[in-house]
């Protein structure tokens, strides 16, 4: 399956962004997620949702970031509020099933004033 993330962009402190990642297969089968790259250094998991629709979320983005999907749109979204500078990354979606991984190419998200 290919990935494609899209709406990263500019935006000031206390602002929103709604990531999506549209996979090329049927995703309903897979288990998505965001990472995250801030410059310098490692990528870090953001938010996971299962096939069920149960979704975890690292402590640093619970209360403001939300991890949904359309499985007849075969698409992920990350609804980001209240962005902080600390949130400045390149964002990146994953598919998973069994051993199987698949990476988007990642959107770059920068959060300042």
């Amino acid at each position: 399956v290919q990935l494609q993330a899209s709406g990263g962009g500019f935006v000031q402190p206390g602002g929103s962004l709604r990531l999506s990642c549209v996979a090329s297969g049927r995703m309903s089968f897979y288990n998505m997620a965001w990472y995250r790259q801030a410059p310098g250094k490692q990528r870090d998991l953001v938010a996971t949702i299962g096939q069920s629709d149960s979704s975890n979320y690292v402590d640093s983005v619970k209360g403001r970031f939300t991890i949904s999907r359309d499985n007849g749109k075969n698409t992920v979204y990350l609804q980001m509020n209240s962005l902080k500078p600390e949130d400045t990354a390149v964002y990146y979606c994953k598919a998973a099933i069994g051993y199987s991984v698949y990476w988007g190419q990642g959107t770059l998200v920068t959060v300042s004033s």
